[in-house]
């Protein structure tokens, strides 16, 4: 696992402000976790999930908290 990468998306998604729940979603995603409950899942962690199983970040920038 390439952890520099891991650290560093956190690191910035964080410092962009962007929707928590995108940011578990994309930790989750990254790390190969479950996917929570379906009654938990939000729009935008669903989005996070799936970049992060991709390691991208492409789709941050609807989710940063304006």
């Amino acid at each position: 696992m390439d952890y520099q990468l891991y650290r560093q998306t956190i690191a910035e998604l964080e410092k962009k402000n962007v929707d928590p729940e995108y940011i578990q979603g994309w930790i989750g995603g990254f790390l190969g976790n479950p996917k929570r409950e379906e009654q938990r899942v939000t729009e935008a962690y669903e989005k996070g999930y799936e970049d992060g199983e991709n390691h991208d970040t492409s789709n941050h920038e609807s989710w940063i908290a304006g």
